[in-house]
């Protein structure tokens, strides 16, 4: 089998079109590249250079082999860079998976300050609902994700990231956008877009739990499991809807944002979490970047 650097002699030749000039170019004597080019073209079973009337030319089988050697030399350099990265904590790749939601405000900010402390590190990302992040981490698919509160699962660590209010929001005009400010009890018969409690739990159990503590009963008009299906029938008028602060990010013409006064237990979290005991070395300097660059919640 041909040596890499008799691929690189032959390149240089190829390029030069004159031993003496590759020789030079690769610090070498002649002779040397010589029996390199000998050996190749023995081993290829063809002859790659036309040495004859005094100079050097490709023969037609040279011109092609020349194209592939270049490749395979292309290829090799990136083999082994690609090594060396795998040695490395600040270059790489890592694959996180992420709820909807954080793409609202979280996950840009995150990806921007990843991109800023290491540059050379590659984030394959994967949009996934929190159970199912959490089934790729028990199965090593995934080494990262952002996602909503969970009960606790032996095999993951986490750690909070975002923590933001739920706001109203409300279709342009409705009366209830002339305050500044809302009680809960504003919400009282209200046509209100409550979040399914069977695929949205997490958020259904924060919102109608505190509706039941403060005695405040909208008429729920429709159930739905995402925010942004949500905001699109508040903006289709058909009613009113609590939603995560970042929501706004969606940018719904027809759609305004009020605060709720006293929010105490109206506010949701979003987690980074990974599979506890995870030797990878790029997912722990992202973590470390993440953990840090958080925006304040």
């Amino acid at each position: 089998m041909f040596q890499l650097s008799h691929l690189r002699s032959f390149v240089a030749v190829a390029t030069e079109l004159h031993f003496g000039r590759a020789a030079a170019l690769l610090n070498m004597t002649q002779p040397p590249l010589t029996r390199h080019i000998q050996l190749l073209e023995h081993e290829v079973g063809v002859q790659l250079l036309d040495r004859s009337g005094g100079g050097v030319r490709l023969t037609p089988a040279g011109a092609i082999f020349l194209r592939e050697a270049e490749d395979i030399l292309r290829r090799s350099q990136a083999a082994k860079l690609a090594a060396r990265r795998a040695m490395r904590a600040d270059a790489g790749s890592v694959s996180m998976g992420f709820i909807p939601a954080a793409s609202f405000a979280l996950l840009p900010q995150l990806l921007g300050a990843i991109r800023a402390s290491l540059p050379e590190v590659h984030v394959s990302l994967r949009e996934m609902q929190t159970d199912a992040q959490l089934e790729a981490i028990a199965a090593d698919r995934i080494e990262l994700g952002l996602v909503r509160p969970f009960a606790p699962r032996s095999f993951v660590e986490s750690a909070p990231l975002l923590r933001e209010p739920f706001v109203l929001a409300a279709p342009v005009g409705h009366p209830l956008l002339q305050a500044e400010r809302l009680p809960l009890s504003a919400l009282e018969g209200q046509p209100f877009i409550e979040f399914c409690r069977s695929e949205s739990r997490y958020l259904y159990e924060i919102v109608a739990g505190r509706l039941r503590a403060e005695g405040v009963a909208p008429d729920t008009v429709q159930t739905l499991s995402h925010t942004h299906s949500i905001l699109s029938l508040v903006d289709a008028g058909m009613g009113v809807a609590l939603v995560p602060q970042s929501a706004w990010r969606l940018g719904y013409a027809g759609v305004r944002f009020r605060p709720i006064d006293d929010q105490v237990g109206l506010d949701v979290e979003l987690h980074l979490v990974w599979r506890k005991g995870n030797p990878h070395r790029v997912a722990a300097a992202v973590r470390g970047v993440l953990e840090r660059k958080s925006p304040p919640g």
